[in-house]
């Protein structure tokens, strides 16, 4: 095998829907028994049963790999949302930094192997700077594990009409009623988001629901006249948001906070907010830099803002009461009158 050896390990990197549904999985261990498909390194290759019905499954890239993106061993999904590599990276604004050529990747993924072991050297995929994308995956994540996708695969011989083995076959015995091109996946370029087939029919997916009522359609609160830049860096200005928007209507102000790539664009009126939403809730560019836009959300409402209006509701009658010169009311039982028996 090319490449150097990755470390031993002692368990895979597995989402909950390769690992199957049966808590008692047992699994088979081969050191170096496999090439990653992503580095051409020899790793430690895992295979278990997930459960009854279901096909054998193997771990196809190392742990390195995996941590590098965050993904599982064997579908090379993202294991929070259980998305493919395209669409996180799409939704989270996230660059590609592995080297796609072999020379190059087995240089950065010495380098990046001690420091993925160190707290806070590891890649950022939570979206926590990134609210909006991270929104837009949790409404296109699946909200339980999906166990049909460990199914055995379609008999082709059945396909053809020559398979003669009948029940014991052990391939699925049924027509695909499916994509055809989802029948064209590649794992490297699943692991490096380019050209997934997936990935294009969950966004095209995702888009069309934002066409037919969903980002697009403005929120019913009048009061909200603000829109979601997603997509900053620092090439981006608030003079350049405020030149592509300007068009639209009056803006009240442009807030770019200091941490996370996105702004906040807050325009005077509400007609204006509409009018700059159609024409940007689809994608934009500015200054060359793919920009997305969503609707502001309203400021709550709810027990902390009444908690704030009774604090200081109270604060004027406690002020009224006992002067300004006392910021608590008196612990003494005899100041507000009490009289000592």
């Amino acid at each position: 095998m090319s490449g150097t050896v990755e470390d031993e390990v002692e368990f895979p990197i597995l989402c909950e829907t390769c690992l199957g549904e049966n808590p008692y999985v047992r699994m088979s261990k081969e050191a170096r028994g496999k090439e990653c498909k992503i580095c051409n390194r020899a790793f430690t290759i895992f295979r278990w049963l997930p459960g009854r019905g279901m096909r054998y499954k193997k771990t196809e890239i190392c742990t390195t790999c995996a941590k590098l993106k965050n993904v599982c061993q064997t579908c090379i999904l993202d294991l929070e949302h259980g998305l493919p590599v395209q669409v996180r990276d799409s939704a989270l604004s996230i660059q590609d930094s592995v080297p796609k050529d072999e020379a190059n990747r087995r240089d950065y993924l010495e380098q990046m192997a001690g420091g993925l072991n160190t707290v806070g050297q590891q890649p950022d995929f939570s979206g926590r700077a990134q609210p909006a994308g991270r929104e837009m995956l949790k409404r296109m994540a699946r909200k339980e594990p999906y166990y049909k996708r460990n199914r055995a695969h379609i008999c082709s011989f059945f396909v053809k009409g020559i398979c003669n083995r009948g029940n014991e076959c052990p391939y699925r015995h049924e027509m695909p009623d499916g994509d055809p091109e989802l029948a064209k996946q590649n794992i490297v370029d699943r692991y490096h988001g380019n050209n997934d087939p997936v990935a294009r029919r969950m966004m095209a997916r995702s888009a069309a629901t934002t066409k037919s009522g969903g980002l697009a359609q403005p929120p019913e609160d009048k009061s909200i006249t603000s829109l979601f830049v997603l997509g900053m860096d620092v090439s981006v200005t608030q003079d350049d948001l405020r030149a592509f928007f300007a068009p639209y209507g009056e803006i009240k102000s442009i807030v770019v906070p200091a941490k996370g790539n996105c702004a906040f664009v807050n325009f005077k009126h509400r007609k204006a907010a509409e009018e700059a939403a159609v024409a940007a809730l689809d994608g934009c560019v500015v200054k060359g830099r793919s920009l997305r836009v969503a609707w502001g959300k309203p400021k709550p409402k709810g027990p902390q803002s009444e908690l704030r209006q009774n604090g200081s509701a109270g604060d004027k009658a406690s002020s009224g009461l006992l002067g300004d010169s006392s910021a608590y009311p008196s612990q003494d039982p005899t100041a507000m009158g009490a009289v000592r028996k």
